[in-house]
Formats: C-alpha cells, structure tokens, sequence
C-alpha cells in the first residue's frame, strides 16, 4: 500500500502541474488554480508517507 500510495502523490502532483501550466497558458484562472490546489493535496499526501514511515523505523 505504501509505494503505490507514493506514485499516486508523484502523479497527481505531476498532473497538478499540468493543470497549472495549461491555465496560465490559456489564461483559464479557474484551471491554473485547480492545477495548484491538486499540487498542495498531493504534497499533504507525501508529508503523511513520510511520518507514516518514520513511525515505522
């Protein structure tokens, strides 16, 4: 569960900056901040990885 829980962070994370990237691109305020707001859920979701795996050391 924890490494495909990894991936999916990394990829949501990946997609967030696409949304990003294609709002400002497109000048579409309400994508750009989505991309932004995927980019800082993905980010909570590593954070939590990474305390789950420090209880585990």
């Amino acid at each position: 569960m924890g490494m495909d829980d990894k991936i999916g962070n990394v990829a949501e994370d990946a997609a967030g900056k696409v949304k990003e990237h294609t709002g400002r691109a497109t000048d579409n305020e309400r994508l750009e901040a989505e991309g932004r707001n995927d980019q800082a859920a993905a980010n909570l979701k590593q954070a939590g990885e990474k305390v789950k795996d420090a209880f585990k050391s």
